[in-house]
This record gives structure tokens, C-alpha cells and sequence, in this order.
């Protein structure tokens, strides 16, 4: 009997200028329909090869390894490490409000901070779903599923708009404390919508618990938090969050695209400098305020300041 070759994963991650020379290298092995928000997909040595916007590269089949091996470092150990929360019983398999927030490393699009309720009795369902912090995700499944979520789990989003980030950035807030604000907002709601539902609050630390509530010295703050480093990882409600959010970054990112015309990228990199540099041309430089964040190094290099 013939032993089964089984196939195999591997994702890694890759910049625009690996992306360009993997479009030259399988243009002749190009499939003609690509999967929702992938670049390009290709069929080549018995291994589907799928670029995504995010910079994901997906190698399926009998020669991923080898073929993810020719563009770069395999992400794909450290994506098995999260693709399950630590299972630390005191704050996974707890009833938990958790919240996160996207954008915030974004030139283009809104800051995003969503909160979501997930009770013990969520749990088997998120599992079976794939639910994992946003970041390890295609941005083809979080689109899939999320509204899978949204009709289950009762969640809160806020949305720090890029005209009113510019205006509040430098004046008297810095990131940490607009990250602050937002999500002690969406706390403070879920929290009073389901005082009963709820046995703890946990918030992924972007800051230490001395500086989150200074931020919120002025304002009449949640307390009762437990901040996690990789809390996305590790809780439920944090990882739902952090989908939530995402689905609707991406939502407005489309939604600002398609009202300028222009395909906006995601990040702050050398095609955001490009982009940023065509929608001046196009429109003018009022039009970056309302679009990006303009504190962003980007706008200097848009604008050639020195």
C-alpha cells in the first residue's frame, strides 16, 4: 500500500517588494478568481499559493515548506503557539468583558476600540469558530466570520475618526492616553449593560495600570481591570474584541477608499508614502486631515518636509 503524502500550512510574512517579485515569479501559474481581499493566488509544484493584502503569504499542499522557503522565514510555528489562548483557567474559562483596539499603528482609517461580553457558555462556540487574536488572522476569514460573532455576542465599538485624531493628538493627548479614553468608554457601557453577566474586566496592556488611570485622572474611570500582556491570546472576550474591531477597520478603510477613489493600504509604510503623495495630487492636503493621522512620520515624507 502507497504511503499518503499529506499536505501541509506554512504562512509567512512578506513586504511589497517580496510580494512584487512572487507576482513575476508564478505569472505563469496565476489562477483567474482569488479568494476575498488576497493579491494574487497561485497553483504551482502541487502547492496553492495565496498572497493577501494584510502581507500573509499561504503556502497549501505537498511543497509549502519548500516553496514558502524561497520568500522568507516560515511564521507558521509561532502562529501554532497562538493559535490557542494560555488556557489559564482564571481568565479563560471565566464569564469576561475584554477589549482592544485597531488602528492605532494605521496612517490611514480610524482608531477602533470595540469591548465584548463572553460568557462560559460562549466558549465551545468561539472554539469552534477559529476565534484568535485578529492579528494572527487573514483579513479574508475575520470578514467571513465576524458577522457569525456580532449576531451572538453583545459587544460595543467607538470610533476615534482621523479628522477628530488630529485635532486631539499633540494638544493633550498622546496615543496612550486616546487609547485610554476609548476604551474606558466602551468599559464603562458593556459594564453597565451587563452588571450581572460578567465576573471580570480584562483589557490588553498597552501601558502600565499607574499610567492608564492617570490618563483617566479627569474622567470618571472604570477600576475594576485586570490588564494582560497578550490578553488576545489568552481570553476569549479579548481576542473577539480584537476581531470586532478589525471587521470594521477594514469596513471604513473600504468605505474611505471607494469615496476618494484611491485603494488606501493598511500600515505606515513606503506604498502608504505613495498613496498618501496621490491623494494630494489628486485632492489636497485638507484631504490628508480627514484621511490619516497626520503626526505619522509619513505626512513628512508625503510633504517632503525636512
Amino acid at each position: 500500500m502507497s504511503k499518503k503524502i499529506k499536505s501541509k500550512t506554512v504562512v509567512i510574512k512578506v513586504n511589497e517588494t517580496t510580494i512584487n517579485k512572487m507576482k513575476d515569479f508564478y505569472q505563469d501559474f496565476m489562477r483567474l478568481k482569488t479568494p476575498l481581499y488576497a493579491i494574487f493566488q497561485a497553483d504551482c509544484n502541487e502547492t496553492i499559493i495565496t498572497v493577501y493584502e494584510s502581507g500573509k503569504a499561504m503556502f497549501q499542499g505537498i511543497s509549502a515548506d519548500l516553496e514558502a522557503s524561497l520568500w522568507g522565514k516560515s511564521e507558521v510555528d509561532d502562529i501554532k503557539k497562538e493559535e490557542k489562548p494560555d488556557k489559564d483557567d482564571n481568565i479563560y474559562y471565566v464569564n469576561s468583558i475584554g477589549s482592544d483596539e485597531v488602528g492605532t499603528g494605521d496612517y490611514f482609517g480610524p482608531i477602533i476600540v470595540t469591548g465584548a461580553l463572553v460568557t462560559k457558555s460562549d466558549i465551545k462556540f468561539l472554539e469552534d469558530l477559529g476565534i484568535k487574536d485578529s492579528k494572527v488572522l487573514t483579513d479574508e476569514f475575520i470578514m467571513n466570520t465576524v458577522p457569525q460573532l456580532i449576531n451572538k455576542i453583545p459587544y460595543y465599538s467607538v470610533k476615534l475618526s482621523n479628522s477628530e485624531y488630529n485635532e486631539k493628538y499633540g494638544t493633550t493627548m498622546n496615543m496612550n492616553k486616546i487609547k485610554a479614553v476609548l476604551h474606558n468608554k466602551v468599559l464603562k457601557f458593556l459594564t453597565n449593560e451587563h452588571k450581572d453577566n460578567y465576573d471580570m474586566v480584562i483589557v490588553d496592556q498597552f501601558t502600565t495600570p499607574k499610567s492608564y488611570f492617570n490618563y483617566l485622572k479627569d474622567t470618571n474611570s472604570f477600576k475594576d481591570i485586570t490588564f494582560v500582556t497578550k490578553a488576545e491570546s489568552k481570553n476569549l472576550s479579548v481576542a473577539v474584541a480584537s476581531m470586532i474591531s478589525r471587521y470594521l477597520f477594514i469596513k471604513e478603510i473600504d468605505k474611505l477608499s471607494k469615496e476618494i477613489n484611491i485603494n488606501l493600504p493598511k500600515g505606515a509604510g513606503s506604498l502608504v508614502d505613495e498613496i498618501g503623495k496621490e491623494v494630494i495630487k489628486q485632492y489636497d492636503e485638507k484631504k490628508l486631515f480627514e484621511i490619516a493621522k497626520l503626526n505619522f512620520k509619513n505626512t513628512q515624507r508625503i510633504l517632503k518636509i525636512d
